[in-house]
């Protein structure tokens, strides 16, 4: 049975709603990551992302609305945890650099501008403490679970900041399978103390 012209115009209606609504969050996280919250305009944001600000009252409703969506990392958590635990810090240290390399997004380096946002700097570290750091403890056993999350997150954070802060170019120019392969280890070590490290992967000729 083949889909009406009608069937088709409304996927299609959806589909560029949703871009639209991906380019309105990247626009608003990339100035949250440059200025602070006080400072940022739905004009500025509009601009950014190219396109009205009414679009984006349309959306999201006001900026406190589209702020809020921002200061949350549940979507992005649900991406960086999902593997399983043996495998999760290989797993994340990748997942942060090709998120950065690909997307020009890192999930976890909004929390480096925390200071910068006044009141809203304290939701941003609420968010980040029960939907990063608190959700994968509650993964962990053993000892010490939330130490060991924050600093398997810390881990993330600063490799975060040397490619996208720092931009340290021999991270940049480097594979990102083999970053994960040398950078992994060091956060599995918190997740899994005492269990042996994987052996590196070789690539054949």
């Amino acid at each position: 049975m083949s889909t009406t012209p009608a069937l088709r115009g409304t996927a299609a209606a959806r589909r560029d709603a949703e871009a639209t609504k991906a380019a309105i969050l990247r626009a608003a996280r990339h100035l949250l990551a440059r200025h602070a919250h006080a400072d940022i305009t739905l004009k500025a944001v509009a601009e950014r992302a190219g396109v009205s600000p009414p679009l984006i009252v349309k959306y999201f409703g006001n900026k406190d609305a589209l702020f809020a969506r921002v200061m949350s990392f549940d979507t992005d958590a649900d991406a960086l945890l999902d593997a399983p635990l043996a495998d999760l810090g290989r797993h994340m240290a990748r997942h942060v650099l090709s998120s950065q390399r690909e997307r020009g997004a890192d999930p976890l380096l909004r929390i480096a501008f925390a200071p910068l946002h006044g009141d809203h700097g304290d939701v941003l570290r609420a968010n980040f403490r029960a939907q990063v750091t608190d959700r994968l403890a509650a993964r962990l056993t053993g000892p010490d679970r939330g130490l060991r999350a924050e600093l398997a997150v810390a881990a993330l954070v600063g490799l975060g900041v040397m490619y996208g802060i720092a931009r340290g170019p021999h991270l940049r120019e480097s594979d990102v399978d083999t970053i994960a392969d040398r950078y992994g280890p060091l956060v599995q070590a918190q997740l899994t103390p005492g269990t042996p490290r994987p052996a590196r992967r070789t690539v054949s000729g």
